[in-house]
C-alpha cells in the first residue's frame, strides 16, 4: 500500500524487533515489586480495564498513560515499567487496556479511553496528566477535544502530552493496517485530533523524538500547528527510545509532564 513504508517503525530501528520482549519483561518485574491495583474495570467489554500504580503515602494526582501499537496490539501491562518516574514523583498511574483492531473501530477506542480517564480520576484526588505513545499519543489528544471528557473530569486535567502522535489519520487508509482498523473517510477525519477544535482550558505539549522516521516528525508538528501548543523535539530519540524518560523521575520527559 502506499503508505506501509512511511508508517513503519522496528525495520528502521537497530534491533527494533528486540524492544517489546524487552519492555514486556521490564514490565512485569515492574509490576511484581510494585503496589499496584491490577484489573480495575471501568465498563462491561473484556478490555474495559486499567492497572493503578500507588506512591507511597497519597498521590500528588493522576497519571494516565495509554500505550500505542497502531491500535493494532500491545497491552497495558507491556509497559507498566513506564510508570516508574511519576510514581517515584508522589503521583498515582493508570494505565488502561482497550478493545483493538479489528474488534474496534478507533471511535470506539476513544469513547473507552474516556470512560476509562472518568474512572481512574474517580480513584484519586487533584489533577490529572494524560500522556500516550504512538496511537496511544492519538487516544490522549482526542481527550482534549471538546467531544469526550465529562465537564467535571475535563476541569480537573493539569496537561495532556501525546507522545510522537498520530494526529492526522487520513494517509492511514492507505496502509495495509487498514484492512484491520477499517478506517472511511468520515472517521478519518473526525478521529484526527489535528483536525479537531481543542477543548478550552485544557493545555497542551506535543513530545517527539529527533531521529523519528519523518511522517511522526510531521504528525507532531501538524497538532502543534493546529492547536497552537508547543512541540519538543527529544534530540537523538527514535520511536522506541522516545518513552524511556518516562521511567526516570528527572528526565526532561517527566519534567515537562508533571513540572
Amino acid at each position: 500500500m502506499r503508505y506501509d513504508e512511511t508508517f513503519a517503525n522496528a525495520k528502521f530501528i537497530p534491533g527494533g524487533d528486540d524492544y517489546p520482549p524487552r519492555w514486556a519483561a521490564k514490565a512485569e518485574a515492574f509490576r511484581a515489586a510494585s503496589g499496584g491495583r491490577f484489573g480495575l474495570r471501568y465498563g462491561p467489554a473484556e478490555a474495559e480495564w486499567f492497572d493503578l500504580f500507588w506512591p507511597e503515602g497519597d498521590p500528588a494526582g493522576l497519571l494516565v498513560f495509554v500505550h500505542g501499537g497502531y491500535w493494532l496490539r500491545f497491552s497495558p501491562r507491556d509497559f507498566s515499567h513506564l510508570a516508574a518516574g511519576a510514581v517515584a514523583r508522589g503521583w498515582a498511574v493508570a494505565m488502561p487496556a482497550y478493545t483493538l483492531a479489528p474488534a474496534a473501530r478507533i471511535a470506539g477506542m476513544t469513547r473507552q479511553i474516556a470512560a476509562a480517564v472518568t474512572a481512574a480520576a474517580a480513584e484519586v484526588a487533584g489533577p490529572v496528566v494524560i500522556a500516550g505513545h504512538s496511537a496511544g499519543g492519538h487516544l490522549s489528544a482526542r481527550m482534549a477535544c471538546p467531544d469526550t471528557l465529562p465537564d467535571a473530569v475535563a476541569g480537573r486535567i493539569a496537561l495532556i502530552l501525546p507522545i510522537s502522535p498520530l494526529t492526522d489519520l487520513r494517509p492511514l487508509r492507505e496502509t495495509s493496517m487498514n484492512a484491520d482498523l477499517h478506517l472511511d473517510a468520515a472517521e478519518g477525519r473526525a478521529e484526527s485530533p489535528a483536525l479537531q477544535p481543542r477543548r478550552a482550558g485544557i493545555p497542551v505539549h506535543v513530545w517527539v523524538g529527533g531521529a523519528e522516521r519523518p511522517v511522526f516528525l510531521d504528525q507532531a508538528r501538524r497538532l502543534g500547528n493546529a492547536w497552537a501548543c508547543p512541540v519538543t523535539v527529544d534530540p537523538g530519540k527514535h520511536h522506541f527510545d522516545v518513552i524511556e524518560g518516562l521511567e526516570a523521575a528527572e528526565s526532561p520527559l517527566m519534567t515537562a509532564l508533571l513540572g
